[in-house]
């Protein structure tokens, strides 16, 4: 199986596209090893933890690409990868009608061997409590945070995916700080 990917190893996403559209099932397979962390992880962020529902979403993101094809070029690949990631997640909240909970959004910090119990204790409180209000925000304030937070791009990729102004994600991200400031204020000294 490996060795289909590793046969387009040098190839670029939009050269496997091509081939792609050619029918050519190793480039589908390569084009799917290359790019499908990308989309577990902003689904797994999205989705709290739930690496159920990460894997499901990565399935349908590749479904809906491999049989379409439909990439134009207009944006970098990963951009219109994002976006169709991101699209994904809001489509499947809209069809459950709910907001999952985070479960595991931010990795608890590398304490080192010296740590305490207490200081541990206290880290993944510290954590636990980030991830239950950054859940509890709304999409459009919670989407740039992953964005930003959690797949560090920047602000012009971050505009780019949502088909916002970069002013716009600025904004957004503002806006989440402070209901985030707000909400963990009691926390401060410790994040």
């Amino acid at each position: 199986m490996e060795r289909r990917a590793l046969a387009f190893e040098n190839h670029s996403n939009a050269e496997l596209l091509a081939d792609c559209r050619n029918g050519n099932r190793d480039a589908m397979h390569a084009l799917y090893v290359e790019n499908q962390r990308r989309v577990y992880s902003i689904a797994l962020n999205y989705f709290g933890g739930d690496r159920d529902k990460a894997d499901d979403i990565t399935q349908q993101v590749f479904l809906k690409l491999l049989r379409k094809l439909d990439f134009r070029g207009d944006a970098e690949f990963t951009t219109w990868l994002y976006r169709l990631t991101v699209n994904q997640c809001i489509d499947e909240c809209r069809k459950n009608r709910r907001l999952l909970p985070f479960s595991e959004w931010f990795g608890r910090p590398d304490l080192g061997p010296n740590t305490s119990l207490n200081e541990r204790f206290d880290s993944e409180e510290v954590s636990r409590q980030v991830r239950i209000f950054v859940a509890a925000l709304k999409p459009k304030y919670r989407v740039p945070i992953i964005l930003k937070y959690v797949e560090d791009l920047s602000y012009k990729e971050i505009a780019e995916i949502l088909n916002i102004s970069i002013g716009t994600v600025s904004s957004r991200l503002n806006r989440s700080h402070k209901m985030l400031a707000a909400k963990l204020g009691h926390l401060h000294g410790q994040i």
